[in-house]
C-alpha cells in the first residue's frame, strides 16, 4: 500500500512526468471490499484523467483479447535511454536490452491503438461511477 501512494505521488514532483496507462475495462468493473472505497478509487482516477500531464485510457472489452496478462511499466529517461518492467503473479522482471524494451513498446502501442480515447476513457469511467452511484 505504502509503495502504491508513493507512486501516486511521483505525479505531482518537479519537473512533472508525462504518464500514459491503459486499463482494461475489468478493473473498472470489479468493485473493491467496499463501495465507498472502490468509489473513491474511480474518483480519484477521474481526477488524475483530467490532470495536463496523465492520460488514461479504457482498455474495453469490446477490443478482444489482448494478451497482456501482466502489468507492463515502460520508462524514458532524460537521457535517451529506457527500461521496461513486467509485473505479475509475485514476479516482477526488469528488461533494458533495447530490443526487449521495443518489443514491448510495441505491445503497448497496440494496447493503446485498441483502447478508447483519452476523452473517451473519462466518459466511460464517469458512466461507471453514474451506474455505481445512482
Amino acid at each position: 500500500m505504502a509503495a502504491r501512494l508513493g507512486r501516486q505521488l511521483l505525479l505531482h514532483r518537479c519537473p512533472v512526468p508525462d504518464v500514459r496507462f491503459v486499463v482494461d475495462e475489468y478493473a473498472f468493473r470489479r468493485p473493491s471490499q467496499t463501495a465507498r472505497t472502490w468509489e473513491d478509487q474511480l474518483l480519484r482516477i477521474e481526477t488524475a484523467a483530467m490532470w495536463p500531464n496523465v492520460v488514461i485510457q479504457v482498455l474495453p472489452f469490446t477490443a478482444g483479447p489482448h494478451g497482456m496478462d501482466v502489468s507492463l511499466t515502460l520508462l524514458w529517461q532524460e537521457s535517451g535511454s529506457a527500461v521496461a518492467y513486467k509485473e505479475g503473479n509475485g514476479l516482477g522482471v526488469l528488461m533494458n536490452e533495447a530490443e526487449d524494451v521495443t518489443r514491448h513498446r510495441l505491445s503497448y502501442d497496440r494496447l493503446r491503438d485498441v483502447a478508447l480515447s483519452p476523452a473517451d476513457s473519462l466518459t466511460f469511467i464517469r458512466g461507471v461511477l453514474k451506474e455505481h452511484t445512482s
